[in-house]
């Protein structure tokens, strides 16, 4: 037998590892990344028994971001981006500014130099790109107002945050750091921020003259061949090589590389299919990033620091969320978008432990301090699904109290999702004069079916009683479930049923395994796209008989 090379056995330890704590989390319905993290506690140096490699563990969570990022950019376009920059921008620098005071408040407190509060709470000030996505994605938000707004703000934030790891060495002297020789001159430093603002510049300028017409090309090509290997390769290659190449020759984060090449894929057609393709990996990669933040995590600093700790959690989840809050009113958002942001800033990862290590390599900041803040972290992406929870509560309890736009509404179908398919089958709805109540998440398409004024329409997670029992699921004549998601679907059919226990539920299904699933949750039938395709086909392909008179 051959033994287990470094990569094979994180790999398959971290994956392992994940899919048992994360199930075992499940059972005890608790949000399933806690799973995951424990998962990376477990395979930690400080924690006995199996001992992953940490350095892989980050480098292949490096990949789960990448690819994160990319299928971000990939639903995203620069009229996206534009459109919330007003907000995004100021809103961004303040509430970063906003925790880095608070950060070196707490450090001024524990008696820390300036310099070191000071790379405290700019670590403390920027959100984890894979916690605040992966809450965006669950509820299917990043399509919506609220969902570009943080996207933008998170690009910003990024944008920030490659400012400060490239200037952080060079202005290392003015702070405090121990170095030897002479502290750098103020001409120097100007030189380091113009020389990295302009190969900022020169990258976003490359990504929009050159790779807004390369990258659909390149796609349109290798789909013309017909090769389904060759086309999911090219998608690969291009996240990866320019995210690789825009660390390397620009500077600029291998995440925000990852997000321009989505950016520019996403003016192909073939956007959707290219999404489609990178889907697994990117859930795999994703998990293996808590995975790899558990590792981090030495449980000893809750015994000997706990009150800083805590001190730092409530920057993270109260001060940062709460100066969040009031920026995004303060530009005259509603309170649901207010909410919606301060909650997914309620956390902080990856970036702040890049800068944590920095910092520590360059003298700014003690090993002590390290540890306290992937303390914090870690407890701040713990609670942070739990504060959507209580956000999902808030939100429909208040869309519950607003008056009912449908009081009358009986003997209609409720119809789930305005999708491609879900288009569809709401015109043949309207064709034969049924009526029909829409309950759709997307506030954008909502808004958009509320002004043409030709069908209900119920704002909401279809899977939650409360946007359910809106629809007034108890006197409707069907429930039709036109989601892709077959988790999502069976989701939705299990609440309805539970609701419903004799409405019938019409299902659609990407595969007979999915066809099963959705059964067994209650759906009435279920309609299995390629078998339906494949009996129109064959139906069509049948001699028309010639009738006789």
């Amino acid at each position: 037998m051959h033994d287990a090379t470094p990569l094979i056995a994180t790999l398959v330890g971290g994956l392992v590892l994940a899919f048992v704590f994360g199930a075992l989390a499940l059972r005890l319905r608790l949000p399933v990344l806690a799973g995951y993290l424990v998962a990376g506690v477990v395979a930690g140096p400080f924690t006995p028994g199996y001992v992953a490699d940490a350095h892989i563990a980050q480098e292949l969570a490096d990949l789960g971001v990448i690819l994160l990022m990319f299928g971000v950019g990939l639903h995203f376009s620069l009229k996206d981006l534009l459109a919330v920059k007003a907000i995004s921008i100021p809103g961004a620098a303040a509430q970063m500014g906003v925790a880095t005071g608070l950060g070196m408040l707490l450090g001024w407190w524990l008696g820390w130099p300036p310099a070191q509060g000071f790379v405290f709470g700019l670590a403390l000030s920027v959100a984890s790109t894979v916690v605040l996505l992966r809450a965006m994605e669950e509820r299917r938000l990043l399509d919506t107002d609220r969902g570009r707004i943080a996207v933008g703000w998170l690009i910003v934030e990024d944008l920030a945050m490659v400012l400060a790891l490239v200037l952080l060495p060079a202005i290392g002297g003015f702070l405090g750091a121990g170095h030897d020789g002479p502290a750098p001159t103020v001409g120097a430093l100007i030189e380091t921020v113009a020389w990295t603002i302009g190969k900022v510049v020169v990258f976003v300028a490359l990504m929009l003259i050159v790779g807004k017409r390369a990258i659909p090309w390149v796609l349109q090509t290798v789909s013309a061949s017909g090769s389904r290997e060759l086309f999911r390769l090219a998608v690969l290659a291009i996240a990866l090589g320019v995210a690789f190449g825009a660390a390397h020759l620009f500077d600029v984060s291998f995440e925000l590389g990852a997000f321009f090449a989505g950016m520019m894929m996403g003016e192909s057609k073939l956007s959707q299919r290219a999404a489609e393709e990178t889907l697994p990996l990117r859930d795999a990669f994703a998990v293996l990033f808590f995975v790899s933040i558990g590792m981090l995590f030495n449980p000893r600093i809750l015994v000997e620091q706990p009150w800083v700790v805590l001190a730092a959690c409530l920057i993270i989840v109260v001060g940062k969320s709460l100066a969040a809050f009031v920026i995004v009113r303060a530009f005259g958002r509603p309170p649901k978008t207010a909410l919606t942001i301060a909650t997914s800033l309620a956390q902080i990862g990856e970036f702040s432990f890049i800068l944590a290590g920095l910092g520590v390599s360059l003298g700014l900041l003690s090993s002590q301090a390290r540890d306290i803040l992937l303390a914090a972290a870690i407890v701040s992406i713990l609670i942070n699904p739990l504060l959507f929870v209580a956000l999902d509560r808030w939100i429909a309890r208040h869309d519950a109290d607003t008056p009912d736009d449908h009081p009358d509404m009986a003997g209609h179908t409720v119809l789930v999702g305005h999708g491609r398919v879900g288009r569809r089958v709401l015109a043949e709805l309207q064709a034969v004069g049924a009526r029909t109540l829409l309950i759709e998440s997307d506030e954008d398409a909502v808004r958009e079916l509320r002004a043409r004024g030709d069908v209900e329409v119920v704002v909401g997670n279809a899977a939650a009683a409360p946007v359910l029992a809106e629809a007034n699921l108890a006197e409707a004549r069907a429930l039709i479930v036109a989601v892709s998601d077959p988790f999502e679907g069976g989701q939705i059919v299990r609440a309805a049923r539970a609701l419903r226990p004799d409405l019938p539920i019409v299902a659609r299904a990407h595969s007979p395994e999915c066809v099963g699933h959705l059964g067994g949750l209650g759906a009435s039938e279920v309609v299995y796209g390629e078998q339906e395709v494949a009996r129109s086909m064959f139906a069509a392909a049948q001699p028309k008989r010639e009738s006789t008179h």
